[in-house]
């Protein structure tokens, strides 16, 4: 029997006065991710595409894959780095010790955040979102790779109810859930999420890897700038991803991988990603011909999330500008608050979180200001016209 035939074969179980009734939403869920749902407007005029919401995200979850791959390979690197024995390590060994230490926060990520949106939907009697397949595995990529699952457990419960569900779920949330989640760990517990002790994992896992003492430490390049020490990476280190970081925002090639795959789809625009290098570029040259940091411009936009933050964060079209024009001043805006708040403030020594969350809110306004100022020009045109 196909996976058509078993759907239909147990959906009579979910329908209407079926013994599982209660249950519909869960398996509209399953049934609409597997197969392509053929469900058609009865009223009105609509646009279909042949792409629904869930194959985009599953585009998205693809382009992911390369930051996280890496993210596991980094995780291990380090690892060994810390521990004095990264010559006798290969790489199986590295990425097997990465695996087991970033797995636990991805199945964790998923199981609370997919929970919550079935047992939303079945409250509310409504279909399961998908949004939730992207947010899911954000939001281990964006996080030290030592933080304690039941922070996460809480940081997400947070997120996706009162980022998400209470505003009516996916496509109606303000803020970037994924950014929410990470700016609750951050506040909450920034002992975790910032310091030179957060970013190597320390623990033996099954045999592999090295277990450091407790007062391993090795910061950011980031948190060097900020301390005012000098920088102990190359360009080559940050634009490959060797250093120290949270999981998937260190390697600008294997983010590049994914813009490439956002871009070559259609599903991320290139002018709010473009537009977020260009706004953090300007400012930094900027600042650097004041003198105010000690990095060259260029070396801004490949460390910390910078690139992770543009590529798959400030495109989100949910909580993005969506007017042509709006985009390109939204994206330059959060290029400009990220170095802006990591220049002046060394308390916040990443910056790209505050810019997008804060961008994030203003989106609508920048929206409505576009709109509004193409009213008027065409406005203005119609009365010139009839004034000749």
């Amino acid at each position: 029997m196909n996976l058509k035939g078993f759907f239909d074969k147990i959906r009579p179980n979910f329908e209407k006065g079926g013994k599982l009734q209660s249950l519909w939403s869960l398996y509209d869920g399953f049934e609409s991710f597997v197969l392509v749902p053929n469900a058609t407007s009865k009223s009105g005029v609509s646009i279909h595409d042949s792409i629904d919401s869930k194959r985009i995200m599953s585009v998205v979850v693809i382009a992911l894959m390369p930051a996280l791959l890496f993210g596991m390979y980094n995780v291990g690197y380090q690892n060994y780095l810390a521990a004095g024995a990264l010559a006798t390590a290969g790489f199986w060994e590295m990425f097997g010790y990465g695996l087991l230490a970033v797995l636990p926060k991805v199945l964790v990520s998923y199981i609370v955040g997919l929970g919550i949106e079935f047992a939303w939907a079945q409250w509310k009697h409504e279909e399961i979102q998908e949004g939730y397949l992207v947010t899911g595995i954000i939001i281990p990529l964006i996080i030290p790779v030592t933080t304690p699952l039941w922070m996460l457990i809480i940081a997400i419960a947070f997120a996706v109810i009162f980022a998400k569900e209470i505003f009516g779920g996916t496509g109606m949330n303000f803020l970037n859930v994924a950014l929410v989640a990470r700016a609750f760990l951050f506040f909450s517990y920034p002992s975790k999420m910032s310091g030179d002790t957060v970013w190597v994992a320390t623990d033996k896992i099954h045999g592999l890897g090295n277990t450091l003492p407790d007062g391993a430490t090795m910061a950011t390049p980031l948190g060097h700038i900020a301390q005012g020490t000098p920088l102990d990476a190359t360009l080559c280190d940050m634009v490959t991803g060797l250093i120290p970081g949270s999981i998937g925002e260190t390697s600008v090639i294997a983010i590049a991988i994914g813009a490439v795959i956002l871009l070559w789809t259609g599903i991320a625009s290139w002018k709010t990603m473009l537009s977020v290098f260009l706004g953090g570029a300007l400012t930094a040259a900027l600042f650097q011909s004041l003198g105010s940091t000690p990095v060259a411009w260029y070396e801004h936009l490949v460390l910390g999330g910078f690139a992770f933050g543009a590529v798959f964060m400030a495109t989100d079209p949910v909580t993005s500008a969506r007017t042509e024009t709006g985009k390109w001043i939204y994206g330059f805006l959060i290029g400009l608050m990220a170095i802006v708040i990591r220049v002046m403030n060394p308390g916040y020594p990443e910056g790209m979180m505050l810019a997008i969350l804060l961008m994030n809110v203003f989106a609508p306004v920048i929206d409505y200001c576009v709109v509004n100022r193409n009213i008027s020009r065409r406005a203005n045109r119609i009365k010139n016209k009839e004034a000749k």
